[in-house]
């Protein structure tokens, strides 16, 4: 089988006290694909079993089913998906599993066309019908014999994130502050399938903080669609500077790093709050997608060039030790020589420490499909392959740059004797490179102070402080 994202028992830790007071119902395995949004889904589906007595396993033979939570993002996550779902599916054939549920994104972003391809698959949750997942396997291992498709409208309300059985190293947690999009980026389809964009209320965004910092957290990472839109359908104006001011009061927790930041809505209050703060760290992920004005009209962005290079400029002069990740879409329909080149000198002149690029994947339903010019693949990927050629020279020398420097380093585990692997501020789990730090016994979920002495590729070379105490 090929190596899939079988959530593993001995990355888990939980919020919840006591997740089943009564006989284990049966033994599930687990996949989670896609995005940090997708991953507290997954976090919040794995709780509500664990609490309705299901156990989670780590090889899914012999399991009584598996759940696939599935990305619908573009082409490429489409595949994935489905090829895991296959996969799944020829061990039910081969009796080594009693049955498939498949929940997430690809329902929702193909509909009646997923049990069309794959009618052997027991049952299909959509994105907004997570909360019932339970009800879903206990109708599989009942032997009920219909297949159900559960799907619920995108609520007007944000869902309750609390009570996760979480999957990701005990220090770090993501936290969802909003669900779904209200913004029209033709290439998108997002909006299809997590609806219009709801605001998660302060106090309950807190009180999910709160709980994720008594399970162990100390970096609590933000994700929603677009983060600095927070607030504006619920309070009628943007609120993310007062969350933030209300996050950094919880006790116990360390480090908040936000992702997923349109370039819209970045006022000089959410600007300062994140200069003068001791907590938020002073790294930004900001997707611009493109520099060229007419590209950027064309993406409907609803910013330009000239704004873009204002805001970019902004932020590192008011924002100390700033480091800046973005993405890039090259290859969209009418995207000229001139326009990549236009793109390229943007990169280069701009330097962000962390960047990536994704080749523009035609999604049915969205604008961009009816657009003119639309490129060859090869012209796509060529344009990918050079603008990454362009920025590995950059976040290599920044990399350089670090040399010789003393940093705190969070560690996340253990490597190999004496060698464990961690981050600086500098990066976010699983995206941004990693340092690999020489030391004997150091705490993991721990802040060590390490100097920086080489570099390899993306990746930095430390070893801990010989004054540390472990």
């Amino acid at each position: 089988m090929t190596q899939l994202p079988i959530l593993d028992l001995s990355a888990q830790t939980s919020p919840v006290a006591n997740p089943s007071a009564g006989p284990c119902k049966g033994q599930y395995a687990f996949v989670s694909l896609g995005c940090p949004k997708n991953l507290v889904d997954s976090e919040k589906m794995l709780g509500t079993l664990a609490v309705d007595g299901y156990a989670l396993v780590s090889e899914p033979e012999g399991s009584d089913f598996v759940i696939v939570n599935t990305c619908g993002f573009i082409d490429s996550s489409r595949k994935e998906s489905l090829g895991v779902i296959e996969e799944m599916l020829e061990l039910k054939r081969q009796g080594k599993t009693r049955g498939v549920i498949v929940a997430g994104c690809l329902p929702e972003r193909i509909g009646a066309d997923l049990r069309a391809m794959l009618p052997e698959i027991d049952h299909i949750v959509g994105v907004f019908g997570r909360d019932e997942i339970g009800q879903v396997a206990d109708r599989l291992v009942g032997h009920s014999n219909d297949h159900r498709d559960v799907f619920r409208p995108a609520p007007i309300r944000a869902l309750d994130d609390r009570a996760r059985l979480r999957i990701t190293p005990g220090h770090y947690a993501y936290l969802k502050i909003s669900e779904g999009c209200n913004r029209t980026c033709t290439f998108c389809s997002i909006p299809m399938m997590r609806g219009k964009h709801v605001t998660k209320p302060i106090e309950q965004v807190l009180e999910e903080a709160r709980e994720l910092v008594a399970d162990g957290v100390k970096e609590l990472i933000l994700v929603a669609q677009d983060t600095t839109y927070y607030g504006m359908d619920l309070y009628g104006e943007v609120r993310l500077a007062e969350l933030l001011r209300q996050l950094e009061q919880v006790e116990g927790l360390d480090w908040i790093r936000l992702m997923y930041l349109y370039p819209i809505n970045f006022t000089d209050e959410l600007i300062d709050r994140i200069a003068g703060s001791e907590r938020i760290i002073p790294y930004l992920d900001m997707p611009l997608q493109h520099i060229n004005s007419q590209v950027l009209k064309r993406m409907q962005r609803r910013i330009n060039q000239e704004k873009t290079y204002e805001l970019v400029e902004k932020l590192r002069s008011r924002i100390d030790n700033l480091v800046l990740r973005t993405t890039f879409v090259v290859g969209f329909p009418g995207e000229t020589e001139t326009q990549f080149e236009e793109l390229r000198e943007f990169v280069k002149a701009t330097r962000f420490q962390r960047m990536g690029v994704f080749p523009y994947s035609l999604e049915p339903g969205t604008p961009a499909v009816k657009l003119e010019g639309h490129l060859p693949e090869e012209v796509k990927q060529q344009r990918v392959d050079t603008l990454m050629s362009d920025q590995q020279e950059i976040a290599f020398a920044f990399g350089e740059s670090l040399v010789g420097y003393e940093l705190d380093v969070l560690i996340d585990e253990q490597v190999e004797e004496n060698v464990w692997m961690g981050r600086t501020y500098a990066d976010a789990p699983e995206i941004d490179g990693t340092v690999f730090v020489q030391g004997e016994n150091l705490p993991t979920g721990e802040f060590v102070p390490v100097e920086i002495l080489a570099t390899q590729d993306y990746d930095l070379i430390g070893q801990v402080l010989e004054d540390l105490e472990v």
